[in-house]
């Protein structure tokens, strides 16, 4: 699309995919690491420390905040931290913009030596790309430390990510770096302002 898509058409196009299936097979395996076939990409920012930072940050996780970037929309930021929840990320690059689906697999809730709390993400069939995304953060009691875990498999699913795949990947780099960025910056002002 040339133009940003109106919440209308990011309305309808979230009615389009709310029954529509995963774009891939292996539902729920980024949870102990990922299937054979795909682009693994794995990202860590320490973003804290203590536990007040943790707290912070799966409250920053249930916003949505680390989708706040500049040239990517989450539709809808209200959207519930639940399994079944459906969200369009609305994208723009290279001087166009595209709308994509993921729906939620599975919540991660752990108690114990390292707290986690986050969620994965798998892509439904109106996604340029087939795969799953888990989105956590951690706290380390041993050590005080915060951690942000970005964890994807991946592989094109449109055409025209499999034919500009050197540019998905780098857009796919990017996104992780700019969520990095803004997770560090969600527990920062937080810490600042809260």
């Amino acid at each position: 699309m040339h133009t940003k898509p109106d919440s209308e058409a990011i309305g309808r196009f979230l009615d389009a995919q709310s029954n529509a299936a995963f774009s891939y097979a292996e539902t729920g395996a980024s949870r102990l690491g990922s299937p054979t076939g795909y682009n693994i990409d794995h990202n860590r920012i320490l973003i804290g420390h203590a536990h007040e930072n943790f707290r912070s940050a799966v409250a920053a996780i249930r916003a949505w905040k680390m989708f706040d970037m500049p040239w990517v929309e989450l539709h809808s930021a209200a959207a519930p931290i639940e399994p079944g929840a459906t969200v369009a990320i609305v994208v723009r690059h290279f001087g166009f913009w595209s709308m994509n689906t993921a729906r939620i697999v599975y919540i991660i809730e752990e108690s114990g030596d390292v707290e986690k709390f986050g969620f994965a993400y798998g892509t439904l069939a109106e996604h340029a790309e087939s795969g799953e995304e888990r989105f956590s953060v951690e706290f380390h009691h041993a050590t005080g430390e915060v951690w942000y875990d970005l964890f994807a498999f991946s592989r094109p699913n449109h055409f025209l990510a499999r034919l500009g795949y050197p540019l998905s990947r780098m857009l796919q780099r990017r996104f992780a770096e700019d969520s990095k960025r803004a997770m560090l910056r969600a527990v920062n002002e937080k810490i600042d302002h809260g």
